[in-house]
């Protein structure tokens, strides 16, 4: 059994808009149904579930019968950071499933989410307990305290950028989440980092330069350029 829980509890202020990001429309689908529709697709998931951001449940419901996303079976309600939400969808998915069960961790916000970065999450979670989709890091980084200047570099070889999906068996999760509320971890910035805050390593899994994260508006022009290349493809064929 391999599940999907999209992350959906952000109220998106970088982006200056009137609505949540993952809610804005492009190319005639909000942004969250672009997601949604990856996983919807795929074979290899059984069932979805979003932890969604208060007062936008019914449109979720509305917009999932509009474009028939028959595997979302739960919607639960987004947290005060990402850890909180995460931690409230795995509750609840625990109640209906076995601890084995795969759970494959996604940004709403990432909505260029391949069938191959979905299928290498879930093999690998299956071969190792955990993947996590990372990027080779192609830039130079550079070390600094206070923003402005440098303190030295850092060599780029020995990190990785880390996306979603990231995926754990649901047993492993749960009680990872209740270990780090034990501790006092509470707002990691994703799994993968609340796993090395309490010390477990994480395999990692194929990830994407087009698998971006819509963060600012200039993330939105740049989605906008990927999904018009795509339909450029689809065209030709």
């Amino acid at each position: 059994m391999n599940l999907a829980l999209i992350i959906a509890g952000g109220v998106g202020r970088r982006m200056h808009q009137d609505i949540p990001k993952q809610f804005l429309t492009v190319d005639n689908r909000p942004v969250i149904i672009h997601t949604l529709e990856a996983f919807q697709k795929h074979p290899s998931i059984d069932a979805i579930a979003v932890a969604c951001v208060a007062g936008w449940e019914k449109v979720l419901r509305a917009y999932a019968k509009q474009f028939n996303i028959t595997k979302l079976k739960f919607i639960v309600p987004g947290g005060e950071n990402g850890q909180d939400s995460i931690r409230n969808g795995l509750f609840e998915l625990e109640k209906h499933y076995d601890k084995q069960t795969v759970v494959l961790i996604h940004d709403a916000i990432r909505p260029m989410i391949s069938e191959d970065i979905i299928s290498d999450c879930i093999v690998t979670v299956q071969k190792f307990g955990s993947a996590i989709a990372t990027i080779p890091c192609a830039e130079a980084m550079m070390e600094t305290e206070n923003g402005q200047v440098s303190i030295g570099s850092y060599p780029r070889e020995k990190l990785l950028r880390a996306q979603t999906p990231q995926g754990f068996r649901l047993g492993k999760l749960c009680s990872m989440h209740r270990k780090a509320l034990a501790k006092g971890i509470t707002n990691s910035v994703a799994s993968c980092t609340m796993f090395a805050e309490l010390g477990e390593k994480v395999h990692f899994s194929l990830g994407s330069e087009k698998n971006i994260k819509l963060t600012t508006t200039d993330d939105l022009e740049i989605f906008k350029a990927l999904l018009s290349v795509k339909k450029s493809q689809w065209l030709k064929h």
